[in-house]
């Protein structure tokens, strides 16, 4: 008997040992009723069947081999996808949906044998069968990885948000108790608490920034007429405030003025220059130039010290990607890895480029945004 016959012909045996091995994978399993445990099952097998009595070409083998599959026209999602989602949605970890594939492939040989003689058995049907269920798994773990990875991108935003409000209400207490001068121990607690506070709110930016980017979103960026030269000049004074052991020097030549988001290009040089603090050498100075040519603005922010090493700076820009610690009092190990990433999407936002060099005499991060015009 051919495979693809079998399993129509014994599905319902093949549904019920999908059904008990799914019973096991606790803790998700633990409540549901045998209608969610034999989820899309008999879809994916009908799936399998269909593919099994249809004929293949080599060409048409060697790419589903390689997780190319055609896909069917006017089907948004195969039984397979939907499955993971719904498995996904009921609390099943990714190893338990393999674990499924594992059990069906073993079940349905092991069952087809003992239907079969087993010299019987068609070993291109074998072939096909294990293709179709490789298929099957890749379609599910695709989807499934990408439903967990938007499920944690919301929660990412949703506790940023909502951590907001209390930070802000911490913020303005340090504040009203710095105001009322009443003693150093006070003051010096409030500075503490007002310091922490922007760091926190710094953090809470970034990670807000990252989820807005991975829910396909980007970044928000609202252009306006600034000088850039005011900007960054405002900016620096307070790195300087904050890093007073630092030496930062701004240098501006040429038209400074044009249309870009303010807000966003002073946390695109706070990360950039921050940035070069934590991983510059010591005792040497950052340097921030700023060149305003007639169809763009060409900045570059520069540090001293070690360079980078090659493998890292290729994935540099890359989300929760941290550079190796180094001896910094400013770098206490608590970023999230976001700020060249959001830097980068920052620039892209503009329709601008960002690019990183590194060497044994200095780092360099150049960054060239388009100039606007006005509407």
């Amino acid at each position: 008997m051919r495979l693809s016959d079998f399993i129509l012909r014994d599905m319902e045996a093949i549904l019920a040992q999908w059904e008990a091995f799914a019973a096991t994978q606790l803790p998700a399993a633990a409540s549901m009723k045998p209608l969610a445990l034999r989820n899309h099952a008999q879809q994916i097998l009908q799936a399998v069947a269909t593919d099994l009595s249809t004929s293949q070409t080599d060409e048409a083998q060697a790419q589903k081999s390689m997780g190319r599959a055609p896909k069917l026209i006017d089907a948004p999602e195969t039984a397979a996808q939907t499955h993971a989602l719904l498995r996904a949605q009921s609390g099943f970890d990714i190893n338990q949906l393999a674990a499924e594939y594992r059990a069906l492939r073993a079940s349905v040989l092991r069952l087809w044998a003992i239907a079969c003689q087993p010299q019987a058995l068609n070993l291109e049907d074998i072939i096909r069968f294990n293709e179709a269920i490789d298929q099957a798994l890749a379609e599910s773990i695709g989807f499934f990885s990408a439903q967990v990875d938007q499920s944690r991108n919301l929660l990412l935003g949703m506790l940023g948000h909502d951590l907001r409000n209390p930070l802000q209400a911490i913020q303005m207490t340090a504040s009203y108790l710095a105001a009322l001068n009443a003693g150093a121990q006070i003051s010096e607690a409030a500075s503490r608490l007002i310091n922490s506070g922007a760091r926190m709110k710094a953090l809470l930016d970034d990670l807000l920034d990252f989820a807005r980017t991975q829910l396909g979103e980007g970044i928000n960026i609202v252009p306006s007429p600034i000088d850039v030269a005011k900007l960054f000049a405002g900016e620096v004074e307070q790195l300087r405030a904050a890093y007073p052991d630092v030496q930062l020097e701004l240098e501006v030549i040429g038209q400074s003025e044009g249309l870009w988001d303010g807000l966003r290009l002073q946390q695109l040089l706070g990360n950039l220059v921050v940035n070069a603090i934590k991983y510059g050498a010591p005792d040497t100075p950052v340097l921030v130039r700023v060149v305003g040519q007639k169809d763009e603005l060409y900045f570059q922010v520069r540090n001293f010290g070690p360079p980078i090493e090659q493998s890292t700076l290729r994935e540099i820009f890359e989300p929760l990607k941290r550079g190796p610690q180094r001896a910094s009092r400013y770098d206490d190990g608590s970023s999230l890895g976001l700020g060249l990433y959001i830097a980068r999407e920052i620039v892209s936002g503009h329709g601008g480029t960002i690019e990183a060099r590194s060497d044994k005499a200095e780092t360099v991060f150049s960054v060239r945004l388009p100039r606007r015009q006005r509407e």
